[in-house]
């Protein structure tokens, strides 16, 4: 039986905060991309909220997830131009380059089968279902989209 009423059972729920789930933003897979190396997919993400490259060293540089997240929220106003049209095209990047980067976080995507992903926030309605079950689900999808990406791969 599903936590949710909402949610139908055919589902598979993801977290993205959880750090101990392979498929999480803040598991501790370091992977590169843009000629660097990130601690984490929520490093990367916080960081390429910003344009000034001082401000996304200091972010990448960070210790913990918490830490990063605290340092992104000093530069508010700084925040580029154009995030809100970007930022599932940066959470995708992330996320498909961690899958290349470990074949075990690959796999454990694949084997979702053909499973609706959803990102079980319930505060999140951007990223996750939202407390209702009518959010926008971002996460769920950006998953499903790189899990069909990495089969093609694969034909």
């Amino acid at each position: 039986m599903s936590l949710f009423t909402g949610i139908n059972e055919d589902v598979t729920l993801v977290a993205m905060f959880d750090a101990h789930f392979l498929l999480s933003r803040t598991s501790a897979h370091p992977f590169n991309l843009d000629n660097q190396t990130w601690p984490t997919v929520e490093h990367y993400y916080l960081a390429m909220r910003f344009e000034n490259q001082n401000d996304k060293d200091i972010i990448q540089s960070a210790k913990s997830v918490a830490e990063a997240q605290k340092l992104s929220k000093r530069w508010f106003k700084k925040k580029r131009a154009d995030w809100k049209k970007v930022e599932t095209v940066v959470m995708t990047r992330a996320l498909y380059t961690k899958c290349k980067t470990y074949p075990e976080i690959a796999q454990a995507l694949l084997d979702t089968g053909n499973e609706a992903l959803v990102e079980s926030s319930v505060y999140d309605h951007f990223w996750g279902c939202g407390r209702d079950q009518r959010g926008d689900n971002h996460y769920g999808i950006i998953l499903m989209n790189i899990r069909d990406k990495l089969r093609s791969e694969l034909a």
